[in-house]
């Protein structure tokens, strides 16, 4: 026993110890750019790079650590436990101050300041892929979920060799968010064939009713809703990119379900789609063709007419962002196993339009970052920083980058 809480005590203490030894702040010696640190415990993890972490006047942040979910405090730059245990499909709600989560079948909602927190819906046994999807007025919540059950062959197995740090946010049954790991190729093709029904569905955050609609055997993802149109859900067809089509719109009834992005090629690509902060675009990574010509598409909502801003090869990034004011627009980089591989840029980059074109500034040096985690960047609700995870000193913690460049 004596040896059994020496060794508890010491792995405790060092990881105590190596906590401490990672700086708080510091300027990015390669672009001039502050960076501070904002979670105290390694693990600790932002959301998947649509889903809100923010409150609606960007003074908390929320993002899971091992132990829940915590928020950190621009103002104050407190550190503050708010849910214990493990949360997932997270988003928060930027009118309300509430953050709604799944902590095994049951959904929840939890206030941010006060901790107040009251079940939505009890015994749903419902799966989103990354996260819910929150209306504009904040009475619904929206995913997609398999009817049934899901067949063993496409339920997580443990990895053969040690795998990098699991997003904290995903449900129970999601295959892990990692831009490249052994046999991914093989399970999404595996997975589109399957044909395995499903349908999406919303919740009413009042009164808990859960409405199912949309029944397909196409593989339905990544759900998200219009920040300013409260009946307005997007969607995916997920699957290999080049295979599917991916991109879709659909109201909460079920009605008026429109494809945002037809191919004009073989083996063009579009995906990682996200909804502009007004509300009036959505936004996706396009290649014509796959890694070799790349884009950010910008797609006129009422419209549908499309914009393209061109960049090069090494600015291809997993994730992009646009700034609250819609001028600026961010990625995170891509790995050395991305689809732009050979020529990818590791760093947080800053991007302004100029003439159909991003140029671009490099922010935060992700040289070395391990990208089977994906930094998930996203612009703060002041447009003054950007947040992001990463491992570039070894455990996985939360860091925001200053877009200003530091004076020296």
């Amino acid at each position: 026993m004596r040896i059994l809480f020496w060794m508890i005590f010491t792995a405790a203490a060092f990881v105590s110890m190596h906590a401490q030894e990672l700086p708080r702040e510091w300027v990015d010696p390669d672009t001039g750019h502050r960076i501070v640190r904002l979670s105290d415990d390694p693990g600790s993890s932002s959301f998947y790079f649509h889903q809100n972490g923010y409150t609606g006047s960007g003074d908390k942040l929320i993002f899971s650590t091992p132990k829940g979910l915590s928020t950190f405090n621009f103002n104050t730059k407190a550190i503050e436990q708010i849910v214990e245990g493990r949360a997932g499909s997270v988003v928060v709600g930027r009118k309300t101050r509430k953050v709604f989560y799944i902590k095994g079948d049951t959904v929840y909602e939890t206030d941010v300041d006060t901790k107040a927190t009251r079940e939505i819906v009890k015994n749903a046994k419902l799966r989103t892929g990354s996260g819910f999807g929150l209306n504009a007025d904040e009475t619904l919540l929206a995913g997609s979920m398999i009817v049934g059950e899901m067949p063993q062959e496409f339920r997580p197995q443990p990895a053969a060799t040690p795998a990098p740090t699991p997003n904290p946010n995903a449900p129970v049954g999601q295959v892990p968010a990692r831009d490249n790991y052994p046999g991914k190729g093989d399970m999404m093709e595996r997975r589109l064939a399957a044909k395995i029904p499903m349908t999406l569905y919303t919740i009413n955050i009042k009164t808990g009713e859960v409405k199912t609609f949309h029944p397909a055997t196409d593989w339905l993802n990544h759900v998200q809703m219009s920040p300013t149109d409260p009946t307005l859900i997007m969607f995916c067809h997920e699957g290999p990119w080049h295979k599917v089509d991916r991109i879709w719109t659909i109201r909460t009834d079920g009605s008026d379900l429109r494809k945002i992005h037809t191919r004009t090629m073989d083996m063009e690509i579009a995906g990682h789609e996200f909804f502009g902060q007004d509300g009036k675009h959505i936004y996706y990574d396009l290649q014509t063709p796959k890694s070799q010509v790349f884009w950010l598409a910008e797609y006129d909502i009422k419209t549908g007419k499309m914009q393209k801003y061109g960049m090069e090869k090494r600015e291809w990034s997993v994730h992009f962002g646009v700034s609250p004011d819609g001028k600026s627009f961010l990625g995170d980089g891509g790995g050395p196993n991305s689809v732009a591989r050979g020529d990818n840029g590791q760093w947080i980059y800053l991007f302004k339009p100029e003439s159909g074109k991003f140029k671009s500034e490099k922010l935060v040096n992700l040289a070395k970052h391990d990208y089977s985690l994906e930094p998930n960047a996203t612009f703060t609700p002041d447009g003054k920083w950007i947040v992001f995870r990463s491992n570039m000193l070894g455990p996985t913690h939360i860091y925001a980058v200053e877009i200003a460049q530091s004076k020296k």
